[in-house]
């Protein structure tokens, strides 16, 4: 089986042959090693030497330099907004003191759905309304590189077709 040795991050992908994609959840996307199939059927061996995530629009590097892009998988998530900087602060306070993965944007914060955190999050005066978008929750403190490992805005959209 061909291996999948290293990642090319979405700023710097360049050259190579796009030949099929991976759409996986956040949970797929932090990986070392596995087999994998492309959704154009391509069987191959992700064999990273450490775990890493995988970004939306990043690709990983076959042995023979063809690329495999990653497109980051729609999940149920809840959107929560507060009526006011301070008081999403604060719903992002509760959010973290129960060590919840989130994504937090300028004035919206994205965690996996939980009709329970969504109680609790409108107890305290916000909204939480389900969504279906990619998850893309902070790396954390201790995580290095991982996470938000590139500078382009979340909201850009990757519409890259499969050659081949």
């Amino acid at each position: 089986m061909i291996r999948a040795t290293r990642i090319l991050r979405s700023d710097s992908l360049t050259g190579g042959e796009i030949v099929d994609r991976v759409v996986l959840d956040h949970g797929e996307r932090h990986r070392r090693r596995v087999a994998m199939r492309g959704a154009g059927g391509l069987s191959f061996l992700l064999d990273l030497p450490e775990a890493a995530v995988l970004e939306d629009g990043d690709a990983v590097v076959l042995e023979d330099g063809r690329l495999i892009w990653v497109e980051a998988a729609p999940e149920r998530l809840l959107e929560i907004r507060a009526g006011s900087d301070h008081a999403l602060k604060r719903l992002i306070w509760h959010i973290g003191n129960r060590h919840i993965a989130a994504e937090i944007g300028a004035d919206a914060v994205w965690i996996a759905y939980d009709h329970v955190l969504a109680d609790m999050v409108r107890g305290l005066g916000g909204t939480a309304e389900p969504v279906e978008r990619p998850f893309r929750p902070e790396g954390g403190a201790y995580s290095g590189s991982q996470g938000h490992g590139h500078d382009h805005p979340h909201g850009r959209h990757h519409h890259h077709p499969v050659h081949g």
